[in-house]
């Protein structure tokens, strides 16, 4: 895709009287693409708007050619967000077959969703007693269902140890290899290494967007967090305000 897949031209979110996003101006395209920063530097309010399911009081989105939240977007756009959107008292294949029902889609594309999120071996059993690694790829696998073309994560990984996070991560790197989109949110920053470009984000506002190589040489670091503390340093010697609270996420 040669054109960006998401445009947010002068977004302006309001939230208890208090402007969280303010003016943004970004853009997505094809890969991996991981948004980082604090938490309640608006990474969830940014992510809620590019699905379209944020109230926003100025500016546009376009996602895929159409304005957030357009219903053309409903199978093209896959969402998991940070609470479970799956149900615990359910197996693996029930959850994935009502959610199917739901999209449309064919019974078939929940065995393929299930082998292509690794969970064969526990198709059958409860979500309520998968650990979190395997919970959060029957998420994932629910966003799956419908053929998204771009996938919104907030922070999928929040929770996992290192090891289920690697597992994870080896499951996006092979969905972007099959042609998908994603836009991956976390505040841990060693993941930013394993995005393709990176939004740094610090108090509602993109600080850098490039490729992490390219961030690291712009500030002279060795790594994404040293880059990020360089940046933000100046930014708080201003007189930067400390993060929104955690509620304006």
């Amino acid at each position: 895709m040669s054109s960006p897949v998401v445009v947010v031209d002068g977004l302006r979110v309001v939230r208890g009287g208090t402007a969280v996003l303010d003016g943004l101006d970004v853009t997505v395209e094809a890969g991996v693409t991981g948004l980082l920063g604090p938490s309640g530097c608006g990474k969830s309010t940014l992510l809620r708007s590019v699905v379209g399911v944020q109230r926003v009081a100025g500016g546009t989105v376009t996602v895929l050619g159409s304005p957030a939240g357009s219903p053309s977007l409903r199978t093209r756009v896959g969402y998991l967000t940070q609470s479970s959107s799956v149900y615990d008292d359910l197996s693996v294949t029930e959850n994935l077959r009502f959610f199917a029902r739901v999209l449309g889609r064919p019974v078939r594309v929940v065995d393929e969703t299930v082998e292509l999120v690794d969970l064969g071996r526990h198709r059958d059993q409860v979500v309520g007693r998968l650990s979190g690694g395997q919970r959060s790829r029957v998420g994932l696998a629910a966003a799956l269902l419908g053929d998204p073309e771009l996938l919104v994560l907030d922070e999928p990984t929040v929770g996992l140890d290192p090891v289920l996070r690697r597992d994870l991560w080896a499951v996006f790197h092979r969905l972007a290899a099959d042609g998908k989109v994603l836009l991956i949110s976390s505040h841990v920053m060693d993941e930013a290494e394993r995005c393709d470009r990176l939004l740094l984000m610090r108090d509602g506002a993109i600080i850098a967007h490039d490729s992490p190589a390219e961030v690291k040489r712009a500030t002279g670091t060795d790594s994404v967090e040293d880059a990020f503390l360089a940046l933000v340093v100046p930014r708080e010697g201003r007189g930067a305000t400390s993060s929104t609270s955690e509620d304006q996420r």
